[in-house]
């Protein structure tokens, strides 16, 4: 998927922030933002299981705009401003969706952040912080989706993680992200539905996304295409915990699951994406969560 070039993105929620060396490790990042999550959910300190203290929001000397993506070309040739464009689809996406669900932003770091859950690390991956409602992401991790674990490294691949990552911000508003605590773990836990339901948040979506416009009212998108949607599912079945485990641990121990198996990730992708109706994605009601053509 293409941006058109003369696309406004001036207005998207997107800021540059953190900093600090560290290195990404997938595995660590799975579980441990979903640990912390349900921590908080219990009352505890998150950021104590993020590598942090105090709960403390990061501080606006730490965060600048991203003043260089303005332009839908900007946004094709630069993964930070193809952040920044992805937020305005999302945002312009849900506010007619959802128009009582405040907005959220996205904050681009390197290394470590402080967050209001605590300071996160890139150890995590891409996740989002109820206490702040903001999501968090090190663009370095697509690198590793890419030559890791297997996505094929295309631009929806990545819009798809963003998308992913609002899901669970309209999960928040909803108070569907509450689910998580139900159930830690397991292949029909509570985490696993919660996950999900996000990936089918983002087909939702990804089915209606180039009908999303600028501030000026324009188009913001070019015509989706089918490499387009198998670049998203690359990336759904790469972080599924199936293919995970079998790439980190040579097994696959579905009483451990947090996310879901790769099939079961692009199928709710697809119920999202085909439906183009979010309604469509009550995981959490499901008999089951293998339910997604039903």
């Amino acid at each position: 998927m293409t941006f058109r070039e003369n696309a406004n993105i001036g207005s998207g929620a997107v800021r540059r922030g953190g900093g600090g060396g560290g290195g990404l490790a997938v595995g660590g990042g799975i579980g441990t933002i979903l640990l912390a999550l349900v921590v908080m959910l219990f009352g505890g300190d998150p950021g104590a299981i993020l590598g942090g203290g105090g709960g403390q929001a990061p501080s606006s000397a730490q965060n600048v705009e991203l003043e260089e993506c303005q332009t839908g070309a900007d946004a094709n040739e630069d993964v930070d401003c193809r952040m920044k464009a992805t937020m305005v689809s999302l945002v312009d996406y849900w506010e007619q969706v959802a128009p009582e669900a405040d907005t959220t932003e996205a904050i681009i770091f390197t290394g470590q952040v402080n967050t209001g859950c605590g300071t996160a690390s890139s150890q995590v991956g891409p996740f989002y912080c109820p206490v702040d409602r903001t999501i968090y992401l090190d663009t370095g991790f697509f690198s590793q989706l890419e030559g890791q674990l297997g996505a094929d490294g295309g631009n929806f691949s990545q819009m798809y993680v963003l998308a992913h990552e609002y899901g669970h911000h309209i999960q928040n508003w909803t108070g569907a992200l509450r689910a998580s605590q139900q159930d830690q773990q397991g292949p029909e836990s509570g985490a696993v539905r919660v996950e999900l339901q996000a990936d089918c948040f983002a087909g939702a979506w990804a089915g209606n996304a180039t009908r999303t416009r600028d501030a000026d009212g324009n188009l913001l998108l070019e015509p989706l295409s089918r490499e387009d949607i198998e670049s998203a599912l690359s990336a759904a079945a790469a972080v599924g915990d199936d293919s995970i485990q079998e790439r980190m641990q040579g097994q696959v121990t579905p009483h451990t699951w947090t996310h879901g198996s790769s099939e079961q990730r692009m199928g709710w992708f697809m119920r999202g994406y085909e439906s183009g109706d979010p309604n469509q994605c009550d995981v959490l009601n499901a008999g089951s969560v293998d339910d997604y053509d039903a």
